[in-house]
């Protein structure tokens, strides 16, 4: 088995997704176009959704890019971390994740369900209905087993999700202390916008230890915007990211905002202060060819990581995220194309 590369810190969800109709959407009084937290009254749809609509059930959540940059790159070269319960939702969880090559290292809690996330499919709208559960349960005392922790010390990159802010703090920055004690590359994604918005003291702390920042124009956007900068120029924003006070003095901070259709943004710390800022395209794909966006960001996170792993420079790492989103948004959910196909770079 190859040494081990990538470290995902994330929330491991079980996705659900099936095609419903607007009976469904009533039932459990869900929007056709929406995401939300389940409550009570939503619990029965995960069950519905594999028992009389023929749902498709995928690792989800962290997963996604855990999946995604381990299909670039030789089996068991990732690393997963998160919190599960010994159900059926977990054991689907757990085989979805060994399917596609991915190691898991699971804490497991008996008192809560896996978390799932169950997507309503109508014509081209999707209704996600999500219950965390077991992933809000993850506790730094499993990263620190013995066991664990020896993968950690094995493993060459970790990539942590800004979700994970909302879960377990001291785990996340066990991960950068130790990124920056053996100098290894430690990369953090914002993953959504609230977590600028509600989260900024532990992200405060978690930004200092980050090589590579990546996120999208509405999660940087609102990073600022709980800065009191009033810019709305991505590439600045990146700017200002790259001047946050940085632990690791070994290595320049490299910050990446995608934007949809739009082109990819990065910015890259030189010596003497000079920020060098690209703006690198992204791959066309006709609109009668894309099923789901939903997925999009996971992938280019999972491409870039793998480019990482390899590598590869910069504008490489970028160009395989943009190919793997190429394909993931031709599939339903955060899904990849088998047979596996093999990245070809951009001719631009």
């Amino acid at each position: 088995m190859p040494d081990l590369q990538l470290l995902c810190l994330s929330n491991p969800l079980l996705d659900i997704q099936a095609v419903g109709n607007e009976e469904l959407l009533q039932k459990y009084g869900l929007k056709a176009n929406a995401a939300i937290l389940a409550e009570e009254q939503h619990m029965g749809l995960y069950d519905d959704l594999i028992q009389n609509y023929h749902a498709e059930v995928i690792a989800g959540g962290g997963s996604n890019i855990a999946r995604g940059a381990q299909y670039m790159l030789p089996p068991n070269s990732v690393f997963f971390i998160g919190c599960i319960s010994n159900d059926k939702y977990g054991r689907l969880l757990k085989k979805s994740c060994e399917k596609a090559g991915v190691r898991t290292e699971f804490r497991i809690d008996e008192n809560v369900p896996t978390g799932r996330c169950g997507v309503v499919i109508t014509g081209h709208n999707r209704s996600l209905c999500t219950s965390l559960a077991a992933a809000n349960e993850y506790k730094v005392e499993h990263l620190k087993d013995p066991d664990v922790w020896k993968l950690v010390q094995d493993t060459k990159i970790y990539y942590v999700e800004g979700y994970h802010l909302t879960v377990c703090v001291p785990a996340v920055l066990a991960l950068a202390e130790e990124a920056v004690t053996t100098d290894k590359v430690f990369i953090f994604n914002f993953s959504a916008p609230f977590i600028p918005q509600v989260y900024g003291s532990p992200l405060a702390i978690v930004l200092e230890y980050a090589d590579y920042i990546i996120g999208n124009e509405t999660e940087a956007m609102a990073w600022a915007e709980s800065q009191s900068q009033s810019t709305k120029s991505i590439a600045e924003i990146a700017r200002l990211l790259i001047r946050l006070p940085k632990k690791n003095k070994k290595r320049y901070r490299i910050v990446i905002i995608t934007q949809g259709e739009a082109p990819t943004i990065s910015a890259v710390a030189k010596s003497g202060g000079e920020i060098e800022i690209t703006e690198h395209p992204v791959r066309k794909v006709p609109s009668d060819l894309i099923k789901d966006t939903n997925g999009a960001g996971d992938a280019w996170a999972g491409g870039f990581c793998a480019g990482l792993v390899q590598g590869k420079t910069l504008y490489e790492c970028i160009d395989m995220g943009h190919w793997l989103a190429q394909l993931g948004i031709q599939e339903l959910g955060a899904a990849y194309p088998y047979p596996r196909r093999t990245f070809q770079p951009s001719k631009d």
